[in-house]
């Protein structure tokens, strides 16, 4: 059985998730960009692994777009996102939320539709390695 270990920015919560995921989804829908303020969210799903919070469960904050099933669970201390278990039998974890590696790809891309106008042009930016001078 895979374990995987993440955490908040701050440290506040921890937790680990025991068990596979089923999909990976990277998600251009317009909720999905406000809430990351990003181009796409990066998600992990899985209807069988199972979350235990080591600490700060206390600090997670979750939110419910109302008239949506659009959900998205933050540490209450520095906003960082976190594990949702607000859809019955399904655990999302934001990838990026994760210490430990990821080792399945990503499933799709997901809502191009509404993709963000900038996005397109990404492959033609300059890359940097760290913060350019």
């Amino acid at each position: 059985m895979t374990k995987h270990v993440g955490s908040c920015l701050c440290g506040t919560v921890r937790f680990e998730v025991h068990g596979d995921f089923d999909s990976f989804y990277l998600c251009h829908c317009d909720y999905c960009q406000k809430d990351t303020g990003s181009a796409h969210a990066s998600n992990l799903f899985s209807q069988s692994a199972k979350l235990t919070w080591l600490a700060g469960e206390d600090a997670v904050t979750s939110f419910t777009l109302p008239g949506t099933r659009h959900n998205k669970s933050f540490c209450g201390s520095c906003g960082s996102a976190l594990p949702s278990t607000q859809l019955t039998d399904l655990l999302v974890v934001p990838a990026g939320c994760l210490d430990t590696e990821v080792s399945v790809l990503p499933t799709a891309h997901i809502f191009m539709s509404s993709r963000a106008v900038w996005e397109r042009a990404i492959g033609d930016v300059p890359e940097f390695e760290g913060l350019p001078e």
